[in-house]
C-alpha cells in the first residue's frame, strides 16, 4: 500500500474526567444559567469538595478603600478588610494567592481576576494545604470572577454589596459608563479612578485594545450633577461611536464637537484628550482638546510633560486639531489626569498645582510598582494632600507600555 493511502496514525488520547476537571466543570456547566444568587452555595460546595470552609466572597468598593463581604447563604459575611495591610487586600493587590496559618488550618486569600481587572478575593480555610489544592483553588478564583462580572450585568446584588455610602443619580451614570478599572496584557497595563466614588458626575474615561491599538480617552464636562453626567454620556458615546468606524483622532474630536454642540447648544462643553498607542511599536498619537499635559513617567519618577498644541473643548467649534506623536520607551508609564486633580484649592488659598501633583507622584512611585496599586495610592494620598477636599471631579488614568507580544499565550504546555 502506497503511504498516501496508509491511514494516519490516531493518537488515544485519555479524555476521562478527572477530580479537577469534573469540581470546575460543574461551575462552567451550570454557569450559563446560574440566578446570581446562587452562585454563593454553589462555590461553597465546590470548595468543600476539597476539604475547604468558612468561605468568603470580598469586593472591592467603589472608593477602592476595602474590600465587603458579599451577602449570600453558605458565605461567612464578616466585617470589611482594608485594602492596605490586610492579608486579603495583598492578594487583591498584588493578583497573588496570600496563606495565613492558623491554629491547625490555613486561611487562604485568593485573587478575584477577570480579564486582569481586579474584582475582589476569595477567601477559604484549609486544614492543610498542598500544590494540587492551590492549583485547583486558583483556577475556581478565576471562574468565580469570571461568573461575578457575567451576573453582574442582570443583577443589582454586587453593586449593592459593593457600595458603602449613597450615590448620587450622577455618579450611578457615571458609573454604568465605565469599562474595567484595570486591564492587564503582557505588552500594556491599564487603570483609572474616579473621585469622589458617590458624588462624581462629569469626569468619564474610556479605553479599547483593538489588535495592535489601545484606544484611550478622558473626559471632563463642564458643570455638576445630571447636566454634566448626560453631557459625559453624550460625549463617551460619540468617541465610543467614532473609536468603532476606525477613525482618525482628528475626525474623532469633529464628531463629538458636533455631538456635543448639536445636544446641549454653543454655552456648553466638554474637555477631551483621545491617544492611540501602538503597543507593538509604541507610538503615541494623541490630540488635546483643554486637557492637563500628561506627565511621562520613567525609571518611576516623572521626567517630562506630554506638551502639545491644544484646541478648543469639544463643543465650542474647533479647529482641526493637530495629532501630536511620541515614541516611548519600554516601561515608559503616561500619567493622565483631569484638571480637578490640581485646581482644587481652599477658599482664598493657592491650587494645589501640577508641582504638589509631581511630588506625590514620586513618592507614591517609591512606594508602589503595580500600574493599579500606584492609581490607587495615588489618588488617595492627593486626596490627603488636599485636605480630603473634592469640591470638583479628579480623575487619573495611568497606562504602562511594556511592548514586545503575547503569541506565547496561545501555546498549550
Amino acid at each position: 500500500m502506497a503511504d498516501a493511502e496508509r491511514k494516519p496514525h490516531r493518537v488515544k488520547v485519555d479524555r476521562s474526567e478527572g477530580f479537577g476537571e469534573r469540581l470546575l466543570g460543574v461551575l462552567l456547566d451550570r454557569a450559563h444559567e446560574m440566578p446570581p444568587q446562587l452562585i454563593a452555595p454553589l462555590i461553597a460546595e465546590e470548595v468543600a469538595s476539597i476539604g475547604g470552609r468558612d468561605v468568603s466572597i470580598l469586593l472591592q468598593d467603589y472608593e477602592q478603600m476595602l474590600l465587603v463581604p458579599l451577602p449570600g447563604r453558605r458565605l461567612v459575611v464578616g466585617d470589611p478588610e482594608p485594602i492596605e495591610d490586610s492579608p486579603a487586600g495583598d492578594a487583591f493587590l498584588r493578583a497573588r494567592t496570600v496563606e495565613v496559618p492558623q491554629d491547625g488550618s490555613v486561611r487562604m486569600y485568593l485573587p478575584l481576576l477577570d480579564g486582569s481587572d481586579q474584582v475582589g478575593a476569595m477567601v477559604v480555610t484549609l486544614d492543610d494545604v498542598d500544590d494540587d489544592d492551590r492549583r485547583l483553588l486558583r483556577r475556581l478564583a478565576g471562574l468565580v470572577a469570571d461568573m461575578i462580572v457575567t451576573k453582574d450585568a442582570y443583577t443589582d446584588l454586587f453593586f449593592q454589596a459593593r457600595r458603602r455610602a449613597d450615590m448620587t443619580v450622577a455618579a450611578e451614570i457615571q458609573w454604568s459608563l465605565l469599562p474595567p478599572l484595570s486591564m492587564i496584557v503582557p505588552q500594556v497595563e491599564v487603570a483609572g479612578i474616579l473621585e469622589p466614588a458617590y458624588y462624581v458626575a462629569g469626569d468619564s474615561f474610556d479605553y479599547a485594545l483593538n489588535d495592535d491599538i489601545l484606544h484611550v480617552a478622558m473626559i471632563d464636562a463642564m458643570g455638576h450633577g445630571l447636566d454634566a453626567a448626560t453631557m459625559a454620556t453624550v460625549a463617551i458615546g460619540a468617541y465610543r461611536h467614532t473609536r468603532r468606524v476606525n477613525t482618525e483622532l482628528s475626525q474623532m474630536y469633529a464628531f463629538m464637537d458636533d455631538a456635543i454642540s448639536a445636544q446641549f447648544g454653543p454655552d456648553h462643553f466638554v474637555t477631551a484628550q483621545m491617544m492611540c498607542l501602538n503597543i507593538t511599536t509604541g507610538q503615541l498619537q494623541w490630540v488635546n482638546a483643554g486637557h492637563p499635559a500628561p506627565l511621562l513617567i520613567r525609571d518611576r519618577a516623572v521626567v517630562d510633560r506630554l506638551e502639545s498644541p491644544t484646541t478648543l473643548p469639544v463643543g465650542f467649534g474647533g479647529e482641526e486639531p493637530q495629532v501630536s506623536e511620541r515614541m516611548l520607551q519600554r516601561g515608559d508609564r503616561l500619567l493622565c489626569f483631569t484638571d480637578g486633580l490640581i485646581e482644587e484649592h481652599q477658599s482664598g488659598e493657592e491650587q494645589f498645582g501640577e508641582e504638589q501633583l509631581i511630588e506625590c507622584t514620586n513618592r507614591t512611585l517609591h512606594e508602589h510598582a503595580s500600574v493599579r496599586a500606584v492609581t490607587r495610592s495615588l489618588s488617595h494620598a492627593l486626596k490627603r494632600e488636599r485636605g480630603g477636599a473634592t469640591s470638583d471631579d479628579a480623575t487619573i488614568f495611568l497606562i504602562e507600555w511594556r511592548g514586545g507580544k503575547a503569541d506565547h499565550l496561545t501555546t498549550l504546555e
